[in-house]
């Protein structure tokens, strides 16, 4: 799979922004990328080594809006927790390609 179509965004919350702290970085991914896929993808974007790559697909919810008896369905997304060797960082909101010369 492509670099550049493996990681759609990032994904930031209370508990992904007390996790980068320890160094791991939660993105949306698409729904047929692997974990050798996001690997290489976090490599190519941001220059790091990577550990660990554990993945998860989130269900379809649904939810009732107040006021209304109508449903409003959130998609079905997969999502991937990354963890770094050793004590590196990263900005996960940039996302760009780091280009290598050779």
């Amino acid at each position: 799979m492509k670099t550049y179509s493996t990681i759609i965004r990032s994904i930031v919350t209370e508990k992904t922004s007390k996790a980068q702290e320890k160094g791991h970085y939660t993105f949306l991914i698409s729904k047929t990328a692997t974990k050798v896929d996001v690997k290489n993808a976090v490599k190519a974007m941001f220059g790091v080594e990577v550990e660990k790559v554990t993945t998860s697909i989130s269900p379809t919810k649904s939810r009732l809006i107040k006021g209304k008896y109508e449903f409003v369905k959130r998609p079905k997304f997969k999502k991937a927790t990354v963890t770094l060797k050793g004590k590196k960082t990263i900005d996960p909101n940039k996302l760009e390609f780091k280009t290598t010369k050779k």
